[in-house]
């Protein structure tokens, strides 16, 4: 029998790589941030590794016998998953560097409406002059809305009956 159980060293390595990711991934500046996507990568790909059992021979037909070959699929979801990062890790540092370049600091700032939406949610009021994208005020949605199921049409309402819809077998012939 192959023992296929990972390494516990792998596993806690796993472990710390995410947790520390996801911490450094919370904090306001865009370095730490961009540390932090890079370790969580780096945890998700040891662990892809990890799941894929123990290692092998080269997967390559007539050089090892197919139960002694190693799985080339995690391999190269690995690899892909390399590239992915290093391009996501490419894009985050120029953006980084263009927030440095405009404000001289790359810490991510609350937005304005961000603000606003808090200070609303601590008072728990709808304020009157909020509109919805019909324009109408949410206090006069709230004044004109109904439960429409409860009104059922009449069924000798024509008007709302297309061709053959709701149609009798008399009206029919």
């Amino acid at each position: 029998m192959i023992d296929t159980s990972p390494s516990l060293a792998l596993v806690l390595l796993v472990g710390v790589l995410v947790g520390a990711g996801v911490y450094l991934l919370l904090e306001r500046s865009l370095t730490r941030i961009i540390i932090g996507i890079a370790m969580i990568s780096n945890g998700v790909n040891v662990m892809f590794l990890v799941a894929s059992g123990r290692a092998g021979g080269p997967p390559l037909v007539g050089t090892t016998a197919p139960e002694n070959m190693s799985d080339p699929l995690p391999q190269a979801m690995v690899l892909t998953a390399i590239v992915i990062t290093l391009g996501l890790t490419a894009f985050l540092l120029s953006v980084a560097y263009r927030a440095w370049q405009l404000n001289g600091h790359d810490e991510v700032q609350d937005d304005l409406e961000d603000r606003r939406i808090v200070r609303l949610a601590e008072s728990n009021e709808v304020p009157a002059r909020s509109t919805d994208d019909a324009g109408t005020t949410l206090a006069e949605d709230a004044a004109l809305s109904r439960d429409e199921t409860l009104v059922l049409p009449h069924r000798d309402d024509r008007t709302r009956r297309g061709p053959g819809i709701g149609l009798d077998d008399e009206e029919l012939r």
